[in-house]
C-alpha cells in the first residue's frame, strides 16, 4: 500500500498538474488585482463609486433585492474575462505564431510490408 501511495504522490503528470495549478494561481492573483486596483477605480471614475453595492436597491416585504450588487459583479466578470483574453490569451497566441515552425509534410513511404505485398501481388499476376 505504500508503494502505491508513492506510485501516486510522485507520478509525472501529478507535477505537472501541481505546477499548473500553481501558475494558474498566480495569474488569477495578478488579473484579480489588474481589475480591482485599476480597472474599477476607472468604473467609479465614470460613475462616481468603484461599485455599485449600494445603488438599485428594491426592497419588497422587508427583502431586499440587490440589482447593483449583481451589476458589480456583472462588471467584475466582463473586467475579468477581458483582461484574461487581451493579456493572456492573445499574447500566448502571438507567441504561438511567433514559434510556429512550418513543416511541409514529405509523402510518407509505403511500409516494407506493403511494398513487399505488392511485389508479390505482381508476381503472381504474371
Amino acid at each position: 500500500m505504500l508503494k502505491e501511495f508513492k506510485d501516486f504522490a510522485v507520478r509525472p503528470g501529478l507535477i505537472e498538474v501541481a505546477v499548473g495549478l500553481v501558475m494558474a494561481l498566480a495569474t488569477a492573483a495578478l488579473i484579480g488585482a489588474l481589475v480591482e486596483k485599476i480597472i474599477m477605480p476607472i468604473v467609479g471614475i465614470m460613475f462616481g463609486q468603484p461599485n455599485f453595492d449600494g445603488v438599485m436597491i428594491a426592497t419588497i416585504n422587508n427583502s431586499e433585492i440587490m440589482f447593483g450588487a449583481f451589476l458589480t459583479a456583472l462588471v467584475t466578470f466582463i473586467s475579468i474575462a477581458f483582461a484574461v483574453f487581451f493579456f493572456v490569451v492573445r499574447p500566448y497566441q502571438a507567441y504561438l505564431a511567433w514559434t510556429a515552425v512550418v513543416v511541409e509534410a514529405a509523402p510518407e513511404a509505403d511500409p516494407e510490408e506493403i511494398v513487399l505485398l505488392r511485389e508479390i501481388r505482381d508476381a503472381l499476376k504474371r
